[in-house]
């Protein structure tokens, strides 16, 4: 019997406030293209007052969306919304990626998949380590803490300006989980094999401080989950100092393919053409 699904397009969205700025379109509309699949992926600009009603059209089909990505603001009112979240996304209390099945609307958070499939194609072997350091407690850092954690990597120090936020993380991630001023970083940063900069030091042209990376552990790699510019200053500063280092466009890529393959039914891979295209956007913009 042949599968109707497979020949009938599907539509997928990214919404946002704004959401003009994503990328995500000409990520999924490469996938669509390379794999000769039916459908769209498209931009829906929507409030956070209007947010619910466009889930609840989700939910009831009038929209004829499949499933979707979720960016800021609402991250944390797609998981409150879903039907059945997942327990990533339960233990984040937020999900950037919605899809319908069986009549339910399902949730899950792909950032951190995607930050380690990232670290796994650049620098395969990174999760050796014991330690890692973690500058930020925002929002974008707690699915890294998340990630870092489930690998398996035993200690997790998260450094911040307000040490009250690293708590908070520490609180919510466990035992593994250490939260630290600033004034503490050469101090967790002995040994260590992992460095993320989960902040917006360094995030368009801003300046960032100088880090001494040196106490870091030998063959450590440091990471930057901000990808404009690609080379960020906290990255220029770790090449210089020697250290191996892994940019943040990947994870953008990666944290896209679950979603896709729930969507069109395909795993799509992130190649360098793929890359190529995102570079050429952000050059053009």
């Amino acid at each position: 019997m042949h599968d109707s699904r497979e020949t009938s397009a599907r539509h997928a969205f990214v919404t946002g406030h704004p959401v003009k700025h994503s990328r995500s379109p000409i990520i999924h509309g490469y996938w669509l293209e390379t794999l000769g699949l039916p459908g769209t992926y498209t931009r829906q600009e929507v409030s956070p007052q209007d947010f619910a009603g466009f889930i609840s059209r989700l939910k009831g089909g009038e929209s004829g969306f499949i499933g979707g990505n979720v960016t800021i603001p609402h991250k944390e009112a797609a998981f409150a919304l879903a039907d059945r979240p997942d327990a990533l996304s339960a233990e984040l209390g937020a999900s950037n990626t919605l899809w319908l099945e069986d009549g339910a609307l399902h949730a899950t958070n792909t950032d951190g998949f995607g930050f380690l499939a990232n670290l796994d194609a650049v620098a395969p072997g990174w999760d050796k380590t014991g330690r890692a350091v973690i500058l930020g407690a925002g929002g974008a850092s707690r699915a890294i803490i998340q990630a870092v954690r489930d690998r398996g990597v035993s200690e997790i120090h998260v450094v911040n300006r307000t040490v009250a936020r690293a708590q908070e993380l520490a609180d919510r991630f466990g035992p593994k989980v250490h939260a630290h001023t600033m004034a503490a970083l050469p101090e967790v940063s002995k040994a260590a094999g992992l460095f993320v900069n989960t902040t917006s030091l360094g995030m368009d042209g801003e300046p960032a401080p100088d880090f001494d990376f040196s106490p870091l552990a030998k063959g450590a790699v440091v990471t930057d989950i901000v990808y404009v510019p690609l080379l960020t200053p906290i990255l220029r500063q770790a090449k210089q100092q020697g250290f191996a280092t892994v940019d943040g466009l990947g994870m953008l890529l990666h944290q896209a393919a679950p979603g896709f393959e729930k969507w069109f039914g395909q795993r799509p891979t992130v190649d360098a053409e793929l890359r190529r295209r995102i570079l050429a956007d952000m050059e053009a913009h």
